[in-house]
């Protein structure tokens, strides 16, 4: 049996990430360094949310410019990665055994949550790429039962990348974006008790982190969250969990990633 490669959770911070990304940009380039290519990439976005789980099958997946009002550089920006309809089709079946419902996208692009964070650890864009939305009304529970759907893809030297943040509060990062200001407490605060629950494998508690004040500061709704708790089902009970960045840009936005391995 091949050994599974390691499962990623990675920050995809605002927009400016792509023009700035800082040391946590370079934590992620030599990651993907350390761990080579794999055979396709399964991205999860935040920004691609649907009723139903859905896999993207475009053999030519445009690159979304899917935000507004940043540097005109940005919308410039193309990350012409390919397709992949074959592990497309594995990663449709593998929902389906778990008996979750699923659909397929035969136009879907690459949002910036994906392409951002991909462009960043693998800029040739050499390898095929599918990307699978989430389903922020379903919370947490459901986003971790879909990683343990996907964990066999793992053994398939296919990489699974769950993009997000470990905080997202737009209001917050408007208003110090026009206003100035530090970085809240509740940044770091939240940041330290992921960091904590993830390393400890705390599964239940982490399930449960809107019940902590910092934790419904941090995440207003639950989307940019949700990839954590993919990757969390995706890596299993064994599994290590190692922070290979941790970090705050622009006030407000936790950078931390993690490797489960």
């Amino acid at each position: 049996m091949p050994t599974p490669r390691p499962i990623l959770f990675v920050p995809h911070g605002s927009p400016m990430f792509a023009l700035r990304p800082g040391a946590a940009g370079a934590a992620m380039s030599q990651l993907a360094k350390q761990l080579g290519a794999p055979r396709a990439i399964v991205v999860l976005s935040p920004h691609w949310d649907t009723a139903v789980p859905t896999v993207g099958f475009a053999t030519r997946p445009e690159t979304l410019h899917d935000f507004g009002g940043f540097d005109p550089r940005l919308y410039d920006m193309q990350y012409p990665a390919t397709g992949c309809p074959e592990v497309a089709a594995q990663v449709m079946t593998a929902l389906q055994n778990a008996g979750l419902p699923v659909a397929q996208d035969a136009g879907r692009g690459l949002d910036h949550g994906a392409w951002i964070p991909l462009r960043q650890m693998f800029p040739d864009a050499d390898i095929p790429v599918v990307p699978l939305s989430v389903q922020s009304h379903l919370g947490p529970e459901h986003a971790y039962r879909i990683g343990q759907a996907l964990a066999p893809l793992a053994a398939q030297n296919i990489l699974i990348l769950a993009s997000g943040n470990v905080t997202h509060n737009l209001h917050d990062f408007m208003r110090v974006s026009s206003q100035g200001g530090g970085t809240p407490p509740y940044v770091q605060a939240f940041a330290d008790w992921i960091h904590d629950h993830v390393t400890a494998r705390d599964v239940p508690g982490l399930l449960a982190y809107r019940q902590t004040a910092e934790g419904q500061r941090a995440h207003p709704t639950d989307e940019h969250l949700l990839p954590l708790f993919t990757a969390l089902g995706a890596a299993g009970d064994g599994a290590q969990a190692e922070a290979f960045f941790r970090g705050i840009s622009e006030h407000v936005i936790a950078m931390d990633g993690y490797t489960f391995h």
